[in-house]
This record gives structure tokens, sequence and C-alpha cells, in this order.
């Protein structure tokens, strides 16, 4: 039998299909794709739906995909008069007797360097051993998850030796004075001290950062030199840009001055992010509240997002914009994170926190109270909620936050006393 080489990269074929309720939590560990061209294939409108969902992934916005309703005859004929892209996903319900048949004349106009992803209808060991014999880099039996299409382009293009990228958390408040900023650099804080792992904190409001301040910082250098010298940022040079604020802790300030415009592009940030995280295994964003094609780019492309909202009308409309729209852009990630901030504020009409989060289907991971005396004090010195009262509610709350956002653990029930009482009594208003 002539071979049909299409460049082998073999893998054991898994032993499950994801289903579309585990995709999420599967599709964690996998890279974001590199620039590479890949044109698919599919009969069923099974397999459309899957592609589909694939092309809205964040993890494909480098990947120019083309998805095209056809067959294996499909593929022969366009690729006959066309160039082959990096990778071609086919789904065919031939029998496993004619499959390899079916394939000699695509091999005739594949390009060598082409990688082929064959999506069949039986589940046959001797078929698989076949096809990846004759060079096709993965057989996967249908119907099949979007994570199990990601994790078969993953093992075909991304390095299995490479370094794992760290997790990126963005933090963006539904109105501007909600707090974000002070609760993504303490969750910043306290995440490097809990775990004793590296913390980079990205303070992205370049003319009105509060990161400097907060953390008691005048760096010479910081955020501008990695958004407007692109071509210069590596692991070395941004490593010179970090100021220390702790044994773990590092801070990437914004300039916070206002001798230029800051007219930010889509991707501005894009290269900074990447740098970053194959430079510390968590990158804290402190995004300002803004919606624009940077912002909205970049809240697309995290790992995780929490928003923090305090609990007024303006707020809500906000949050559930907010909501709605990352919901479309991230389809196949967790919901945002909702954080309530400055909650109980003497004399401040509120929308009780079970009004605020049902238009939002969420329920929020903390619940703040206002505590005007502790957060300003600890503002004016530039020092952190537990720096100031270890014992505190707050510093509690933000450990909790802590564990949450980086996958480590989920919310404890509040306890009756103390905070839970506070939290039981601004449910029932």
């Amino acid at each position: 039998m002539t071979s049909i080489q299409y460049g082998i990269e073999a893998r054991q074929p898994s032993d499950a299909t994801l289903d579309e309720g585990t995709a999420t939590g599967e599709l964690d560990h996998v890279r974001p794709l590199p620039r590479i061209s890949i044109h698919a294939f599919c009969e069923s409108d099974g397999m459309l739906q899957t592609m589909e969902r694939c092309a809205n992934d964040r993890r494909m916005s480098k990947v120019s995909l083309r998805i095209n309703s056809g067959n294996i005859q499909t593929a022969v004929n366009m690729f006959t008069t066309a160039p082959t892209p990096n990778l071609i996903i086919l789904e065919s319900s031939t029998e496993p007797s004619a499959i390899l048949q079916e394939l000699a004349p695509l091999a005739e106009v594949c390009d060598p360097s082409t990688k082929v992803v064959l999506v069949g209808h039986h589940n046959d060991i001797s078929l698989y051993r076949d096809l990846i014999r004759n060079g096709i880099s993965e057989y996967l039996v249908a119907p099949v998850a979007m994570g199990e299409v990601l994790n078969a382009v993953s093992a075909i293009f991304v390095d299995p030796e490479a370094e794992p990228l760290g997790r990126t958390i963005a933090f963006v408040g539904a109105k501007g004075g909600v707090g974000s900023s002070t609760i993504a650099h303490n969750c910043a804080w306290d995440i490097s001290n809990l775990f004793s792992t590296e913390v980079v904190l990205a303070d992205l409001d370049l003319p009105f950062g509060t990161a400097n301040i907060n953390f008691d910082q005048d760096p010479a250098q910081g955020m501008a030199e990695a958004v407007y010298t692109p071509e210069r940022l590596d692991e070395v040079f941004l490593d010179r840009l970090l100021a220390k604020c702790s044994d773990h802790l590092s801070l990437l300030a914004a300039p916070s001055t206002l001798d230029r415009a800051y007219d930010l592009e889509r991707g501005s940030f894009q290269p900074m992010v990447e740098v970053l995280q194959r430079s510390a295994p968590v990158n804290v964003l402190d995004v300002p509240h803004a919606w624009s094609e940077w912002t909205r780019n970049l809240l697309a492309e995290v790992d995780e997002v929490v928003v923090t909202a305090v609990p007024d009308l303006a707020n809500l409309r906000n949050a559930k914009n907010i909501f709605d729209a990352l919901k479309k852009l991230r389809p196949n990630d967790r919901t945002p994170h909702l954080i309530l901030n400055q909650v109980g504020m003497p004399k401040r009409p509120e929308i009780a926190p079970n009004d605020f989060c049902d238009p939002l289907e969420t329920q929020p991971i903390a619940i703040i109270p206002f505590d005007a005396q502790l957060f300003g004090a600890a503002a004016n010195s530039g020092r952190m909620i537990a720096e100031m009262d270890r014992k505190s509610p707050a510093a509690e709350t933000f450990s909790q936050i802590a564990h949450v956002v980086t996958g480590r653990a989920t919310m404890k029930k509040p306890k009756k006393g103390g905070l839970g009482k506070m939290l039981g009594m601004l449910g029932r208003k």
C-alpha cells in the first residue's frame, strides 16, 4: 500500500470524549495556539457547530480558520487549485476498509508539511493504527467536543516541552471609584504571600494608575516602556522594568503622568502580557474602567476576569453589560467573578446583594463591607490590608478571593458572627 504522507505526529487515542459541560475545565491547560491556518471540512451539523465553537474560543485568536461543509472529496477539489494550510481537519463517515483509498487523492495535492486530523464515525483501533502509520496526525471518533479538537491541534503545534504559561487574572471595575484597583493590589499581595509564588502586578491605567502609591514605590521605568517599545520587550528587559514590592511580588507600574495622550491600539498590551505569562506563574492585571478596543481585546483573552461593583443602579447596569459582553467574547470560559465592594456605607441607599446578583445570574465570590478607616489608613501608608490588620474580616476576605481566582479553593460559607453575621444582615435588606 502506498504511504499517504502528510507529516506524522502521532498520539494515542484519547480514552473519552469531553462533553460540553466539562469542556471549560478541561481547556484550562490548553495554551493559546500559534499563528497557523486551518481548513475544516464537516459532513454533519454537529461537527459544524463544534468548529464554530472553536472559532470563537480565545485560544484560537491568532488562528486563521476556514470552516467548510463537505467531505474529503471537497477538500481534494479545493486544494487541487489552492495551496494547503498548516492543518486540515476532515470529517468522514466512510467505512474503515475504504477510508485510506478515499484519502489517497488528498495526499497528491497536500504540501508535505500539512498536518491532517481525521474525525471518523468508527471506533476502530486497527483503523487508527493504519491512519497514523500512513501519516495522519490524529484520529478522533465522532461526535467530538470542542475540547477534543483544541487538544488535538495543541498537541500538534505546541511544543510539549515548552514552559507552562503563567495565569493572567484581570480586575476591572463596573464603574469608576468602586475599588477595583485596591482589590487587585491586595489580591496580588495575598497570592504572593499565601502561596509563596512569584506574582507580577501590572497597572494598566497609564495616566492615573495607583499601584505605585499603594505600594509606596516610585520606579523610574515601568508600563510605558513595555507598551511603547514592544520591539525591545523580552524577559530580560521586563525584569529591568519591574519594581520589587515583597519577596514574591513585583510591580510593573503605570507612569501616572499626563505628559502625553494615551491613545492605545487594540493589541497594545498583547506583547507585554505574552512576556508576563512566560515570566511569572501568576499575573494580576489592574485594568482601568473603560471600554475600548484594547480593554475589550485584553478582557477577552485573559484566564480569569474579576468584576468589582458597588450595590447601586449604575453599577448594576454596567455590570450586566460587562457580563453579557464577556459571555459573547469568552463563550467557552467561566463566567466572570463578581465582588461587591463598599457594602453598607452609612446613609447611602443600596440594592440588596441578592437583588443585585439575580440579573447577573451569578453569586459574588466576596462581599466587602464599607470600612473607610481601615482602607483609608492602608492607602495613605502604602500598605496592604493584611499588613495593617491581618485578623480583620477584610483581610480574611482577600485571602479567600486569592484562593478562588487562582483556582485553589472555592469560597467558604460565612461563619455565624463577625463577617458572616454582617453578610447575613446585608442579604436580608
